[in-house]
C-alpha cells in the first residue's frame, strides 16, 4: 500500500486559533481523507509550537509558569479541532519529551558533523518574531515582516553553516520542479537564493530566554524556535528512536504551509536535514492568505475571525465546504460572511439540499418510500450516468492536483445536472399518468447520483455527507473504486429522508444587536487631525498614505480613500481620527489610527468638524 505523510505547520500557541488556522488543517485534512478513500495509508500530522520568547512573556504577565499557560492555550485547538472533525493522526507539541529528544538528538548530529559553530554575532533583533535581522534587511528601522521595533543585541551565539548547502539546494528545486509549490513560490525561492546565503543562527543565550529546549552540547543556550519547530516533521514519526516507523514515512509526501513561512520551510529545513543526512520532504505547498480588507488575516494586525463564531452560526460542515470551495490553494482569498452566506444558500442549500429533499420525497410519494428498480434505461438516463461518473474520475484528478476548490466544482456541477435531469423527465408528471417503470427508473439514476454526491464530498463535509447518505437508506464502505461505481443502491431499501440537509439562511437574520458599554466608549481615543501631506501608496489602487497633525503629534495613516478623493484635495482638510489603534502595517506601510469616514455603498465621504477647532482636540 502507497502511503502519504502530510503535515500541517504547527501553530504558535500564544495565538487563539483563527480563520487561517482553520484553513490550513482543514485543507490538510480534506486531502487526507480523500488520500485514505484513495487507498493509501495516510499519516496526518499536526500540532503546536510552544517554546520562545513570547510564551516566557505571556506567562510571566500571567504569573503562571509557562507550561500551564501552554496547556491552557492548547485546549482551544484541541477543541476546535474535534469540533470540525480533523481527523489528525498525531498532535505534537514542542513540549513534550519525544518531540525535545529528537530536537536535542538532530542538533547534536549536526555538530558532531561540523555543521555548527559559535561566534559572536550583533545584530538587530525582533523580539516578537524571535529573529535576527541585519541593518538592510530593515524597513524603516523595524521588523520586516511584522513592522514592529527592533533592538540592538550583541552575544555569542551558535550557528548553522546554511550558506554550505546553497548550492546544493538551488540543484535540488531546479532538478525537483514541484518540490516547491506552487510555482510563483519556486520563483521566489530561486531568485532569494541568487545571492549568497549566510548562516543561520540556531541559539539563544538562557540568561536572555529560559523557556526553550537547552542545546545538548552546550546548555548555557537553548534551541531557536525555527529549529525547534521545524524538527516535529520528524520528531513525530519516531527519527533516532523508531527506525522502521521513520522510513516507513519519511520523506513527507506535502508539507502544507501559509506562504508566510516559505523561507523557513524552503530554505531552512532541507538544507538542515541535507546536512544532517536526511532527504527533504517530497512536495512543500504555500496556499495562500485569506485577507480582509485586503490585509492579511493576523491578530498582531487586529484583524482576525473566529472559526467558533462562523461553526456556531452554519454549522462545522458547511463552514468547512466554504473554505475548501472559496479559495484556489496558492492564491489570496478575500474574507465576507455575505459570500459565506450566499455560497452556503446556492451550492449547498439550493443545488444539494433542495434536490436532495426532492428526490426523497418523490420517493415517498411514488414508490412507498423505497428505492425503486430501475427500468428500461434511455438516453437521457445513460447520460447522466456517464457524465456522472465521468466527473468523479475528473474530482479525483482535481485532488491529486491540491485543487480541491475545482473538484468541489464538479461536484455542484453533478448536483445541478440531476435537477436538469429531473426538469427534463418530469417524473412527477409520469407518475399521475401511470407510468410507474419510468418513474422507478428516473427516481432511481437520480438518488444514485445523490448517493454517488455524497461519497464524493464526504471529506469536506464529513458528517452532512453521511447524513445525505443516510436519507436515501445507505452507508459507504470501501475503497474510493467501490463508492464511485454505479448500481451500490440497492431497489427495495427504504429511504427514510429527514430534515432540510441544510436550511436556508438569511444574513441579517444571523446579526445581533451589539453594545457597547460607556466605559468602553471612553477608552477610544478619537481626535481632530489636519493632513499634512498625502500621496498613493505604491502598487495599490484604493490606498493612500497620509501624513496627519494631532496637535504636536505627527501621524501616518494608510487609507481606502483613493477613489474617492484625490491626494492633493485632502492636504489642509481637518479630519477625525482613532488615534489608539493598535499600528498595522497595510501592504508595507504602518499605519498609526484609522480615519472616520460614512459609507452609503455609493459614496465615501470623511467625517470632519463642522467649524474650525484646532489640531489634536478630542471627540466626546
Amino acid at each position: 500500500m502507497s502511503k502519504f505523510y502530510i503535515t500541517t505547520p504547527i501553530y504558535y500557541v500564544n495565538d487563539e486559533p483563527h480563520l487561517g488556522h482553520a484553513y490550513t488543517t482543514i485543507l490538510a485534512d480534506t486531502l487526507a481523507r480523500y488520500h485514505r478513500l484513495f487507498g493509501e495509508d495516510v499519516f496526518f500530522l499536526t500540532g503546536l509550537d510552544e517554546h520562545g520568547q513570547k510564551v516566557q512573556q505571556a506567562a510571566q504577565r500571567r504569573g503562571i509558569p509557562p507550561q500551564q499557560h501552554c496547556d491552557e492555550m492548547a485546549e482551544r485547538f484541541v477543541g476546535l479541532w474535534r469540533r470540525l472533525s480533523v481527523s489528525n493522526d498525531d498532535f505534537l507539541r514542542t513540549t513534550q519529551k519525544r518531540h525535545v529528544k529528537a530536537v536535542q538528538r538532530f542538533l547534536q548530529v549536526l555538530y558532531d558533523r561540523g555543521e555548527i559553530y559559535k561566534a559572536p554575532y550583533e545584530g538587530w533583533y525582533c523580539i516578537p518574531d524571535e529573529r535576527f535581522w541585519t541593518e538592510k534587511d530593515l524597513t524603516d528601522g523595524k521588523c520586516p515582516e511584522c513592522g514592529r521595533p527592533v533592538v540592538r543585541l550583541s552575544e555569542d551565539n551558535y550557528f548553522f553553516k546554511m550558506g554550505k548547502h546553497q548550492d546544493w539546494l538551488v540543484r535540488h528545486i531546479e532538478e525537483h520542479p514541484d518540490f516547491i509549490m506552487p510555482e510563483a513560490r519556486r520563483n521566489e525561492i530561486l531568485g532569494f537564493l541568487k545571492k549568497p546565503l549566510g548562516d543561520l543562527c540556531i541559539s539563544r543565550p538562557k540568561a536572555r530566554l529560559s523557556w526553550g529546549i537547552p542545546l545538548p552540547f552546550d546548555p548555557d543556550y537553548v534551541t531557536y524556535v525555527w529549529v525547534d519547530a521545524l524538527t516535529n516533521y520528524i520528531s513525530a514519526i519516531g527519527i533516532y528512536e523508531d527506525e522502521v516507523r521513520f522510513c516507513r514515512w519519511w520523506p513527507a509526501d506535502l508539507h502544507l504551509i501559509g506562504k508566510d513561512i516559505l523561507m523557513t520551510h524552503a530554505v531552512y529545513w532541507p538544507t538542515m536535514l541535507h546536512a544532517a543526512g536526511i532527504e527533504p520532504p517530497l512536495h512543500i505547498f504555500a496556499h495562500g492568505w485569506w485577507l480582509l480588507e485586503e490585509q492579511k488575516m493576523s491578530k498582531s494586525r487586529g484583524k482576525v475571525v473566529q472559526p467558533l463564531e462562523l461553526i456556531e452560526r452554519y454549522g462545522p460542515d458547511a463552514f468547512r465546504y466554504f473554505l475548501m470551495r472559496e479559495m484556489a490553494p496558492g492564491q489570496d482569498s478575500n474574507f465576507g460572511e455575505e459570500a459565506l452566506v450566499a455560497r452556503y444558500n446556492s451550492d449547498l442549500a439550493n443545488d444539494l439540499g433542495n434536490l436532495l429533499s426532492r428526490v426523497v420525497r418523490m420517493i415517498k410519494q411514488c414508490t412507498q418510500g423505497r428505492i425503486p428498480s430501475p427500468g428500461r434505461e434511455e438516453p437521457l438516463d445513460r447520460e447522466l450516468r456517464e457524465e456522472t461518473l465521468k466527473a468523479a474520475g475528473k474530482v479525483r484528478g482535481r485532488i491529486e492536483d491540491l485543487r480541491v476548490d475545482l473538484a468541489l466544482e464538479e461536484a455542484v456541477e453533478i448536483a445541478r445536472r440531476v435537477n436538469r435531469y429531473l426538469e427534463r423527465t418530469a417524473p412527477w408528471k409520469l407518475h399521475k399518468e401511470g407510468k410507474g417503470d419510468r418513474v422507478g427508473t428516473v427516481l432511481y439514476f437520480s438518488a444514485e447520483v445523490l448517493r454517488i454526491l455524497g461519497d464524493i464530498l464526504e471529506p469536506v463535509m464529513p458528517g452532512k455527507a453521511v447524513e445525505l447518505k443516510y436519507q436515501l437508506g445507505v452507508s459507504s464502505k470501501g475503497r474510493w473504486e467501490e463508492r464511485v461505481l454505479w448500481g451500490v443502491l440497492e431497489p427495495g431499501t427504504t429511504a427514510p429522508g429527514g430534515p432540510p440537509l441544510f436550511p436556508r439562511v438569511r444574513l441579517e437574520e444571523r446579526k445581533e444587536e451589539a453594545y457597547i458599554t460607556l466605559e468602553e466608549f471612553q477608552r477610544l481615543d478619537i481626535r481632530v487631525g489636519e493632513v499634512t501631506s498625502a500621496g498613493s501608496v505604491q502598487g495599490t489602487r484604493k490606498l493612500l498614505r497620509l501624513e496627519v497633525d494631532l496637535g504636536g503629534e505627527k501621524r501616518q495613516l494608510v487609507a481606502g480613500l483613493a477613489e474617492h478623493y484625490a491626494p492633493e484635495d485632502l492636504v489642509g482638510r481637518k479630519v477625525i481620527v482613532l488615534a489608539n489603534l493598535k499600528p498595522a502595517r497595510i501592504r508595507g506601510v504602518e499605519s498609526q489610527g484609522m480615519l472616520l469616514a460614512a459609507d452609503d455603498g455609493k459614496n465615501l465621504a470623511l467625517i470632519v468638524p463642522d467649524r474650525e477647532v484646532g489640531s489634536g482636540a478630542r471627540v466626546r
